[in-house]
């Protein structure tokens, strides 16, 4: 896979990412449940795991995915660098808060997996532009 459609295929994960993200902080802000099929989104989206350091999990995320998405749109190592950093720490996150879903809330959000996946997928394209920028 070439450089140029690694970074797309990050562009339109990102983009895919941000809206997810986006919709949460609506609904956060807005305080509304979230539209959810797995019947747990609204207790994860208000537990006390939903907020670092007073700041919503979806606002950090929102801002990850729209750096990620950045970091795509430019063919230069130090912006591959900073897109994979970003998406391993966004992945190792988004693990950590599935456990507490699972363990501790004992709810899933179904748009929080959903996010997760995308966060994943980004983590391992990041590796692939990596590898394919030496």
């Amino acid at each position: 896979m070439t450089d140029r459609r690694v970074r797309a295929a990050i562009a339109v994960l990102a983009l895919v990412g941000a809206g997810i993200a986006a919709y949460l902080v609506y609904v956060h802000a807005r305080g509304i449940a979230p539209v959810c099929t797995s019947g747990g989104c609204e207790k994860v989206q208000s537990s006390s795991y939903s907020k670092v350091a007073g700041i919503p999990v979806a606002t950090l995320g929102l801002v990850a995915y729209l750096t990620i998405f950045a970091t795509a749109l430019v063919r230069a190592p130090a912006a591959a660098a900073l897109g994979l950093a970003v998406s391993l720490a966004g992945a190792a996150f988004a693990f950590y808060l599935l456990i507490v879903q699972i363990a501790v809330i004992e709810a899933i959000c179904i748009w929080c997996v959903a996010s997760d996946v995308v966060i994943g997928l980004l983590a391992v394209l990041a590796v692939a532009r990596i590898r394919t920028a030496a």
